[in-house]
């Protein structure tokens, strides 16, 4: 084909946009506003971040001014984005932050959230995704007035670890699948806000019990039918007077299967789950964790499977800041909606009815 002078110059011109137009791409960074100077933020996310291909931060929102200065300072977060609980609406007018990240008591998600997404920010929600099932509706309907994304911070939803499980599973390398195991927990300090309802909405199962429920609904592909669930205290050391210290329920799935599963706040057990299939049985220990998971499945006839997954904390939470921010470039949906959220929380609700807990936190146990 000829091409005039003309037409070179042009598609020169074409192609040197393209390429400009790419590399603004690659280069484009979902700025993040950490809301929540906790734990899980600095220890873990915002870590993650500084790790991370599509994410920065670039806001804080703490009640505690001094030690915002210091976290900015180190992430070259500007001192005009720094906000405290009263005045973090002002981030409306950020251009540089796209998105919030929320870790805060469970009983601010939905204020912040619905907050947030009236400033125009989407958001990423620790987990659970609030106290309440009319909260966590309200945080949905929020964020789809505001046109932006809300995604609840299921780790696990990304973890390979976890997602070579649900892929054994499908692929019927375990046979039919019969009952789950599953259990979380650990020993609760004294004085934690955990340990309050009205912050924490509940005890371990709003917590870390919250995995093994959500494992078994992704384990599955299943919604649960039924549920029952059994609180108690053991210890009676006074930090059990608001939540329960233990908490047991079962399942029962559409398919015939059924899920049994614990958690507590009274000492430690290692999250994991087994899987009783009638060819296999898949047991995943740890499984929750930041770090160290391992997974085995034993055939009733060889060959067997033994992984050990070597990714070390924060790699977890950079596949979710990255997902996300992924999720916001290409306008796609997340792994973890709202709504996925507000199906874990209804069934909290039903297992927490059904074991008195929830009506009766200190006579009720």
């Amino acid at each position: 084909m000829d091409l005039t002078r003309r037409e070179l110059a042009r598609l020169a011109v074409t192609g040197t946009m393209l390429g400009l137009a790419r590399a603004a791409e690659e280069e484009r960074r979902i700025g993040y506003c950490i809301v929540g100077l906790g734990r899980i933020s600095l220890d873990h996310f915002m870590k993650a971040v500084k790790m991370s291909r599509h994410a920065r931060i670039t806001g804080i929102v703490s009640g505690h001014r001094e030690k915002a200065e210091r976290t900015a300072a180190e992430y070259g977060v500007p001192a005009r984005s720094i906000y405290n609980y009263e005045n973090c609406d002002r981030m409306a007018g950020n251009e540089d932050i796209d998105a919030v990240y929320i870790a805060l008591p469970n009983n601010m998600h939905a204020e912040y959230t619905i907050r947030s997404a009236k400033a125009g920010k989407h958001v990423l929600c620790e987990k659970p995704m609030a106290t309440s099932v009319e909260d966590c509706q309200r945080m949905i309907d929020a964020c789809r007035r505001a046109g932006r994304k809300l995604m609840i911070a299921y780790r696990c939803h990304l973890e390979p670890t976890n997602l070579h499980a649900i892929q054994i599973i499908r692929e019927g390398k375990l046979g039919k699948i019969q009952a789950i195991e599953s259990a979380f927990g650990f020993d609760c300090a004294p004085g934690e806000w955990r340990l309050s309802k009205k912050m924490a909405g509940g005890g371990p199962l709003m917590d870390v019990g919250i995995y093994s429920l959500n494992a078994c609904r992704y384990l599955t592909g299943e919604e649960p039918v039924s549920v029952e669930g059994y609180a108690s205290v053991v210890n009676q050391d006074g930090r059990f007077a608001e939540v329960e210290e233990n908490l047991s329920w079962t399942m029962k799935f559409p398919s015939g299967v059924t899920a049994s599963c614990s958690t507590t706040y009274g000492g430690t057990m290692a999250g994991y789950f087994r899987v009783h299939g009638s060819q296999a049985e898949m047991v995943a220990l740890p499984v929750f964790n930041y770090d160290g998971l391992h997974l085995e499945v034993s055939n009733y006839g060889p060959p067997s499977i033994t992984e050990s997954n070597p990714a070390q904390d924060p790699y977890q939470f950079v596949a979710e800041a990255d997902h996300f921010a992924q999720c916001i470039l290409d306008n796609k949906e997340p792994v973890a909606t709202g709504e996925e959220g507000l199906r874990d929380m209804k069934l909290i609700a039903e297992i927490y009815r059904s074991s008195g807990a929830g009506l009766h936190p200190a006579r009720g146990l």
